[in-house]
């Protein structure tokens, strides 16, 4: 009887987020190549139920689980994926592998925060629970370690994966830009400081257009920027798209630019870099590792600065086959790689 395998995917509700993206694709890769060594289910939200295919079971989300998971001993190993789900590793007595995608409170919040010290104690209690954690780039295995050295011996890294889409063919958005723009995608959030992109837009005819679930207050101060800069009408935050939208967008842009102040991994970037377009972000927390050599970066947000970094790089991308080399390096970020190293770890689990 083949190992049964948990893993736990109750952070998908929500489409057009970075954990949903994951979750599928991890999953469906999981199904893909393990359907025949493991006996898997996936623990979902109800409205998720069946997205991975018909090789796989299914494990609704219940409020319960919080305090009490009734299935604790039906799985020999458990593959928490994300560091949120309703229960931890303490409460299964399988195998445990955690995956943490970021310890981005670290970055966005004092020391003695409540916020921080409550995540920093769930975190905690999860690490200390399972048999292996994952970190999804060599950053946040260093965050980990700066702050959990415990983990030392059980912590490796395991890249996301990323999808290279296409634009169907004919496909248009319902907004089109009326010429040359610049596309970024996200939460609109203050993390992502988006707003440091406005200024972009002044002495040229490029839009910017912003796409994902957007926070009103932050709207409001990017449209705000914009008429201070003299720009306004022209940045469009269009809200959450489809996937045949944002591969429309990231195929027609100018440049994808992501000047986020944390990231886990940061998987724009790499579909971007899909579509052959040249790519611009911050230097903050895992984005360098992500980006290499094939991105360009700024290393403040001073307007004068950024303008130069982007007119030097569109100019270096255009002569030096950027469009090549954004593709090779995205390339190297497959989901299937990332299932099979993730294959390997439930293995060699199950043999210890």
């Amino acid at each position: 009887m083949p190992p049964r395998l948990l893993i736990t995917l109750d952070s998908m509700r929500h489409e057009n987020t970075g954990l949903h993206a994951f979750g599928r694709s991890l999953g469906l890769e999981l199904v893909r190549q393990g359907a025949r060594d493991f006996d898997l289910a996936a623990y979902l939200h109800p409205k998720k139920v069946g997205c991975l295919g018909k090789e796989i079971a299914y494990l609704r989300r219940r409020k319960y689980h919080s305090w009490y998971f009734p299935r604790k001993s039906q799985y020999d190993i458990v593959h928490f994926s994300d560091q949120y789900c309703r229960f931890g590793p303490e409460r299964v007595h399988g195998r445990t592998v955690l995956t943490v995608h970021d310890l981005n409170q670290v970055h966005e919040l004092p020391a003695g925060h409540p916020r921080r010290e409550r995540r920093m104690a769930n975190m905690a209690r999860k690490i200390a629970g399972a048999d292996r954690v994952v970190a999804i780039s060599s950053f946040v295995q260093g965050d980990i370690l700066r702050f959990f050295p415990q983990a030392r011996e059980k912590i490796s890294v395991i890249h996301n994966g990323a999808d290279a889409g296409c634009v169907p063919e004919g496909h248009r958005p319902s907004h089109v830009p009326p010429g040359p723009f610049l596309f970024t995608l996200g939460r609109v959030c203050p993390k992502k400081n988006f707003h440091v992109l406005v200024p972009l837009l002044r002495g040229s005819d490029r839009t910017l257009v912003i796409s994902g679930p957007v926070e009103e207050d932050y709207r409001r101060k990017i449209l705000a920027d914009a008429a201070r800069f003299g720009v306004a009408g022209r940045v469009a935050i269009t809200g959450p798209v489809s996937q045949a939208d944002k591969d429309w967008y990231y195929a027609h842009c100018e440049a994808f630019l992501f000047p986020s102040l944390a990231e886990g991994f940061g998987l724009p970037v790499i579909e971007a870099m899909h579509h052959g377009r040249p790519v611009f972000l911050s230097r903050f927390t895992s984005l360098p590792e992500v980006g290499g050599a094939a991105a360009c970066y700024f290393d403040h947000f001073d307007p004068e600065h950024m303008e130069q970094v982007l007119a030097t790089g569109l100019a270096h991308f255009a002569r030096a086959g950027g469009a090549e080399r954004a593709r090779t390096h995205a390339a190297r970020f497959t989901w299937q790689r990332s299932a099979a190293a993730y294959l390997d770890l439930y293995r060699m689990c199950l043999e210890r």
